[in-house]
């Protein structure tokens, strides 16, 4: 059986380990002009997808129903693992887009 010092010890390293995961997720707004959103067409507004270089969009895509969005459906922003240390926008698009299923 543990003994409190080695709870408290373990608490408080579980609990620096999700400070971190929090603050990674909550990082700087991804610009288009960012050399990997140019790549994969990334827009903050979904409808600003150029339909012709990315046919893959259809209406009603988002970054918010994607599955590789790491924030809620309803978040104004959040993580994506294709731009690390960066939030998208929930409305946003890429060419990467996979519905959630």
């Amino acid at each position: 059986m543990t003994n409190r010092r080695e709870f408290i010890v373990q608490l408080s390293l579980g609990t620096g380990a999700l400070a971190a995961t929090q603050a990674m997720a909550a990082g700087p707004m991804l610009a288009e002009s960012d050399a990997q959103a140019t790549a994969l067409g990334y827009k903050a507004d979904a409808t600003k997808t150029d339909v012709k270089k990315f046919p893959k969009y259809a209406a009603g895509q988002a970054c918010k129903n994607c599955q590789l969005y790491q924030g809620k459906a309803t978040d104004a922003a959040g993580g994506c693992p294709l731009f690390a240390g960066k939030q998208v926008a929930g409305p946003g698009w890429c060419s990467a887009y996979a519905k959630k299923a």
